[in-house]
């Protein structure tokens, strides 16, 4: 991650792709982490029912289920909006959104700002949302202030990052996030 200067400052340069519409047309892989890593949505469980393997879950906490549903919500705030795959971790999500909109003619590159009927501001209204439960109910929970994303670039990528996102219960214990900061 390069770092360069605003009104002589450092500044992280954004992760966002260069000159692309964030509100244009197409696939984008979204991973939004907890702050600090805590483990706010619960915890990856394993029972022996099947003979061959364990079955690994999520044991939700509220906020966790909050956070579910909220996803789940998304397109009734945003008609333009479609969810794909989605899973909960237990200190981060991994989804893809699909923005439907083949009739989009302008394009608006990604710019810093206000940003509306786009990519951050879904995430925006998501993470408000989800925030808002929490302050409102008392429940201790914070995101991390930024999210990443990746444009799907095609059917490839698509799959590999499906498949990803279905597996990622099965990988936690090897997972780089799995890290418990109390």
């Amino acid at each position: 991650m390069e770092e360069d200067r605003y009104k002589n400052k450092y500044r992280t340069t954004p992760f966002r792709k260069p000159n692309w519409d964030y509100g244009s047309h197409g696939l984008y892989f979204i991973t939004i982490c907890t702050h600090e890593r805590i483990h706010y949505f619960g915890e990856i469980v394993e029972s022996g029912e099947e003979e061959t393997q364990n079955i690994v879950s999520l044991r939700e906490t509220h906020i966790a289920e909050v956070a579910y549903q909220n996803w789940l919500d998304i397109p009734k705030h945003f008609p333009f909006i479609e969810l794909d795959e989605f899973v909960i971790m237990p200190n981060h999500i991994h989804g893809i959104l699909f923005i439907n909109r083949p009739d989009k003619m302008d394009w608006d590159i990604n710019k810093f700002g206000p940003q509306s009927q786009n990519l951050a501001s879904v995430i925006r209204g998501y993470k408000v949302s989800v925030k808002k439960h929490a302050t409102m109910n008392d429940i201790e929970f914070k995101w991390q202030s930024k999210y990443h994303d990746r444009v799907i670039r095609d059917e490839k990528e698509y799959q590999n990052i499906k498949h990803y996102i279905a597996d990622n219960l099965n990988r936690w214990q090897s997972d780089p996030d799995n890290i418990f900061i109390p």
